[in-house]
């Protein structure tokens, strides 16, 4: 009797979780229409930092398509990527309301935060990726162009519409994940898995490993993996006294 209601409940839950997952997917594909239809306006948005970065130079920039569909689908990208990042929150909160009813009060208390600060830190990364990174590398690297004098012929940058919006996209999804850094940390220190002590002592191969993942995530430029493995270090020792402090906590709790 004890093992069919163990059955019952996994298959209720089993039901639940695909429930949920049905409403996350019927979600996203309502924001990927919406967003579809306002696709050139996104796009306009992400290629904004590329029109600010040349405005003022002398050559008359444009962003090229090089295949018939290239454009179509470049928009399509831009559509499931902002309905995704706009998707993103309601996903959290499906996860939330899934593993909620199984947590002590103390337990909800503790994850809840977590769930306000995992957006937020994305959404920082973003804009750091948006409003710094982009900017300065997109200087960076038009700084190679030649007029011609040094190499008979000039050297200009004439950038894809489907490589330039796949760079930005893609830094924002890295630096928005990068940036889950303290969440993971906490969460792992508050189920005893690390502790404020063996971060500290570890530091010197996090900073290795830390360059090695940024130097894996971003282009070959040394701006945006700095750009990158900076806040990440700083982020790494937020984590240190974010742990110090969930130590405290616990140790005042036990006593």
């Amino acid at each position: 009797m004890i093992n069919k209601d163990k059955e019952i409940g996994f298959v209720s839950h089993l039901v639940e979780l695909r429930s949920r997952l049905i409403h996350s997917l019927i979600f996203l594909a309502i924001l990927f229409v919406i967003c579809y239809y306002f696709s050139e306006y996104i796009y306009g948005f992400l290629v904004e930092p590329y029109a600010e970065a040349v405005k003022n130079d002398d050559v008359n920039r444009r962003l090229i398509f090089t295949a018939l569909q290239e454009t179509f689908l470049t928009y399509l990208k831009v559509a499931f990527f902002a309905s995704f990042f706009i998707t993103s929150p309601f996903i959290l909160i499906q996860i939330w309301k899934f593993i909620a009813p199984g947590l002590y009060l103390h337990e909800k208390k503790a994850i809840l935060p977590y769930l306000a600060i995992t957006p937020i830190l994305f959404l920082l990364g973003g804009m750091l990726v948006y409003y710094l990174i982009m900017p300065l590398a997109i200087k960076f690297f038009l700084s190679f162009e030649s007029i011609g004098i040094n190499t008979n012929l000039p050297i200009q940058l004439e950038a894809k519409v489907n490589e330039y919006l796949s760079l930005v996209m893609k830094l924002i999804f890295a630096f928005g994940l990068s940036f889950q850094l303290p969440v993971v940390l906490s969460l792992l220190a508050r189920i005893g898995v690390i502790n404020s002590t063996f971060l500290k002592e570890r530091r010197k191969y996090v900073v290795v490993i830390i360059f090695a993942c940024a130097a894996i995530l971003t282009p070959p430029d040394p701006i945006t993996q700095i750009g990158l493995a900076v806040p990440l270090l700083i982020l790494y020792e937020l984590s240190i006294i974010s742990v110090k402090i969930i130590e405290n906590k616990q140790e005042k709790n036990n006593a």
